[in-house]
């Protein structure tokens, strides 16, 4: 039986935050900088020079979308990750894999405080590698961590 502990909501929710607020602040800057004549009476110079502020309001808009297109796309790439704790090992993603007969072991004690534990074990060089898992990146570890625990045990 295999538990899955899909990525976190916080985590999808703030890659749409960061996508909201680039995509206001293009409109925002590109309005001040191209429509309001207001703003650019106020920002052109006595020669009919506009001032950095008008410059920079004319050209962040296009940044402003290209951050928010690639904050889509770093969304579209990791929305579906999930880690599964399967009979033989954990799965974090098709690269990290923890077999549980190499863990040494499981350090709890922030786990009700702070949302996060950390798993000790040893490589295949034989060094002790850490892996820190927590409640930001992946929903449902608590039920990671009690299989986690049995399976050790």
């Amino acid at each position: 039986m295999a538990i899955e502990a899909p990525l976190s909501k916080r985590k999808k929710n703030n890659y749409k935050i960061y996508i909201g607020v680039c995509v206001i602040a293009a409109v925002w800057f590109g309005y001040d900088g191209y429509v309001s004549e207001k703003f650019k009476a106020a920002h052109t110079q006595q020669d009919g020079k506009p001032d950095s502020t008008l410059v920079f309001n004319r050209w962040a808009p296009p940044f402003f979308i290209a951050a928010a297109v690639l904050f889509g796309l770093c969304l579209s790439k990791i929305k579906n990750r999930k880690m599964v704790a399967g009979e033989s090992e954990l799965i974090i993603s098709d690269k990290d894999r923890i077999p549980y007969d190499s863990i040494q072991k499981i350090d709890k004690t922030y786990f009700d405080s702070k949302g996060y534990f950390i798993i000790t074990r040893k490589d295949s060089n034989g060094r002790e590698v850490s892996r820190k898992l927590s409640d930001r990146n992946y929903d449902n570890l608590t039920a990671i961590l009690d299989h986690l625990v049995a399976k050790i045990t």
